[in-house]
């Protein structure tokens, strides 16, 4: 058996092709020194099964390629020069590994070059951001991912039109709007966050509308016209809409730490703020709500950010922008894209901020060296510049709109100058003042009111041309209201001396106002009537750390949060004149929200008729309070109408009965039809009887 297995020893020197090897069972061998005696018949599909659909391509490894097409065809003179100012370009978005410039035979640049990137993100940004870059009236950028050309590749030759998506029905999102009484919801988290609860302020008791535990992982917010609820999760953000409050969209987003919407509802940012993710593309997302998909990918500023939202919306939500190191970036939707292809360079660029009701953006340069601060209206997308103030000593501004868009108030923080020394001033202290831009007149009037005292709160009447400052050092905190006449000037109105407040809190209709001295001022709340500047009550919330005024402007919520103090945590009910209505006591109360109401859609003709007419509907709305004073719930009144009118139902049923057997009961009766006769029928008799009542006086004689 060995000697069969041994090689043939003729055969040792052979080469391994033309080796012949004698089995045991006397197959003959064949001979592979001729390569078509062996064909393979196994497929690749075989072979490989499901690994086969992962085989390499020939765009792994450069999908942080991008291809710029469009670019200066140049001789070698100028070459350095033109790779220049593209790599000085395209390293704003990340750093440029590798460049190629394609020569064609006469060293001359062929149109376009290769970028690789360090990151395939970093790589979808450029290309977001300079396809369609205009480099000069002669040369525009196409610029695409390598891997895109696979894309354009199956593309079809025949077009086929997109299969419609199943439509799903969220039932009515506004129905809250259609509460008869105008109620309105409010949302309240407690139990130290683990439950969330959804009321309606009804009288004289509010009804629980939902109420779920662990709905959210931190806090809840309503979106700006309050058609959602926003709740937070460990992998993402949640809507929900309807009556029962259904599930509308998931935003898949690890860690969100922040939130916001744009003013139409369109958009929905999210920022996942947590050091280790400040440096990931995908740290700040923008979806669009209606379809879940997400529009445009952020990172964050190296710098801590100090304040949130970092991105800032137009009215419309057609822009969005944010501040950088001496530049603003204003995009553009639905492309997502920079207005313009490239930012706007603003050396000195401190703040910005969108009027509610135009397309225009106020910004403000830090002053420096001899170059004056400077207040600049810019008109987008135009980019004309409308009005520009410039400002003297500044060491910092906050801009206030407005709510109707037709002022915008500049509070001003300015070095009182005191000498020059060694040709530089030296300050000695700080005033303030406010610069007051007229939207509405021709060529933006500007006014100022300046104010010597230490500023604590601003606040503009969201309805109306007043405005509210809180100004002094405790003890003598005073608070001033100024108006402005259109046309004229900014007066002061009112001023209350020695006041315990720290916060202004205007009704979403103007004319009222509640200064409260939350949290170190032991919760003092004034409600102040400013058509004459009466003050309506003065009571006290103690430790209170949040107010927030229903949409109506007919309840004022005062609260003490647990996650700000750990005692007395509640938040109590009162009138927009200052009457405590109810106290609700929850175990560690953290927050209440009223839920958001969209812009009224009656004009300003409506509504002024509406009010002169008031007197005519006062019968019915006085009818509504007085039931709203009863002791019965709602709940206890819809009870007892739906039993009368059940009632009312079978005694209907009886009464048909009866009529129905009206003829047999005349054959009963020989033709008598009793059903007619009355106590005053002569058939009756009238009795008459009489009782004689003794009366007995007993008189009681003292000893």
């Amino acid at each position: 058996m060995a000697e069969d297995r041994d090689l043939d020893h003729s055969d040792a020197n052979k080469s391994p092709d033309t080796v012949t090897m004698n089995f045991e069972n006397g197959v003959e061998e064949p001979n592979f020194s001729d390569p078509e005696d062996f064909v393979d018949d196994v497929s690749d599909e075989e072979l490989l099964g499901d690994l086969l659909k992962n085989k390499p391509k020939e765009t792994d490894g450069v999908k942080s390629v991008i291809i710029v097409d469009g670019i200066p065809k140049v001789g070698s003179e100028r070459v350095e020069k033109l790779k220049n100012v593209l790599h000085k370009l395209y390293s704003n978005f990340g750093k440029v590994l590798t460049e190629y410039f394609p020569l064609d035979e006469n060293d001359v640049t062929k149109g376009y070059v290769f970028f690789e990137f360090a990151s395939p993100e970093i790589a979808i940004e450029a290309v977001k951001s300079t396809n369609g870059y205009k480099l000069d009236k002669h040369h525009i950028f196409h610029v695409n991912l390598f891997t895109d050309f696979e894309k354009y590749e199956d593309i079809p030759d025949e077009w086929e039109p997109p299969t419609p998506q199943p439509y799903v029905d969220h039932g009515n999102m506004r129905y809250w709007l259609q509460e008869s009484d105008a109620c309105d919801q409010y949302s309240v988290m407690y139990d130290g966050g683990a439950k969330t609860a959804i009321f309606l302020n009804s009288n004289p008791d509010p009804t629980l509308l939902q109420e779920r535990e662990s709905w959210t992982e931190t806090y809840v917010e309503w979106s700006p016209l309050g058609t959602y609820l926003a709740t937070f999760h460990p992998r993402g953000v949640a809507l929900w809409v309807g009556e029962k409050f259904d599930q509308f969209m998931r935003f898949s987003h690890n860690n969100v730490q922040c939130i916001s919407f744009s003013p139409c509802e369109k958009y929905l940012v999210t920022f996942s703020n947590i050091p280790e993710s400040r440096d990931d593309p995908h740290c700040i997302n923008i979806w669009e709500i209606r379809t879940g998909i997400k529009k445009r990918s952020f990172h964050a500023d190296a710098q801590p950010i100090a304040t949130w939202p970092m991105f800032k919306w137009s009215h419309d939500d057609k822009y969005f922008a944010k501040v950088g190191k001496d530049m603003l970036s204003i995009y553009e939707t639905p492309s997502f894209g920079l207005l313009g292809k490239k930012s706007i360079k603003i050396t000195g660029i401190k703040n910005f901020s969108w009027s509610p009701t135009q397309n225009v953006i106020a910004y403000w340069v830090a002053e420096e060296k001899d170059v004056p601060a400077r207040v600049t209206l810019l008109e987008i997308p135009s980019r004309i510049e409308l009005r520009a103030k410039n400002l003297f000593s500044v060491a910092d501004c906050m801009m206030h709109w407005q709510k109707a868009g037709g002022y915008l108030c500049v509070k001003v923080d300015r070095y009182t100058k005191a000498k020059k020394e060694k040709n530089e001033w030296k300050y000695s202290g700080m005033y303030y003042n406010f610069e007051i831009f007229h939207m509405r007149e021709k060529q933006i009037p500007v006014d100022s009111a300046e104010i010597k005292e230490n500023i604590t709160a601003f606040a503009w009447e969201p309805v109306g041309n007043k405005f509210a400052v809180i100004h002094g050092d405790s003890p003598q905190i005073n608070v001033s209201f100024y108006g402005i006449k259109p046309g004229g000037t900014v007066s002061l109105l009112k001023k209350f001396e020695r006041k315990q407040c720290n916060r202004l809190f205007w009704s979403p209709n103007g004319q009222f106002i509640v200064l409260a001295g939350l949290r170190s001022m032991s919760g003092r709340l004034e409600f102040v009537d400013t058509s004459d500047f009466t003050i309506m009550a003065q009571n006290e919330h103690f430790m209170a750390t949040d107010i927030e005024w229903d949409p109506t402007g007919r309840y004022v919520a005062s609260g003490i949060s647990w996650w700000m103090h750990k005692v007395d945590n509640a938040f109590w009910l009162w009138s927009f004149q200052g009457r405590l209505l109810r106290k609700n006591d929850l175990e560690r109360y953290c927050q209440v929200l009223w839920r958001p109401r969209p812009p009224s859609l009656l004009t300003e003709e409506k509504i002024k008729e509406i009010k002169k007419n008031l007197k005519k509907y006062s019968a019915q709305f006085d009818i509504k309070d007085r039931m709203s004073l009863s002791k019965a719930s709602k709940e206890i009144v819809d009870k007892r109408r739906k039993l009368m009118d059940e009632f009312k139902s079978i005694r209907n049923k009886r009464l048909d009965e009866y009529n129905s057997k009206k003829k047999m009961r005349l054959e009963l009766r020989n033709g008598v039809d009793t059903d007619e006769l009355d106590a005053e029928s002569e058939n009756l008799e009238e009795e008459v009887v009489e009782f004689l009542v003794k009366e007995e006086i007993v008189v009681i004689e003292e000893e």
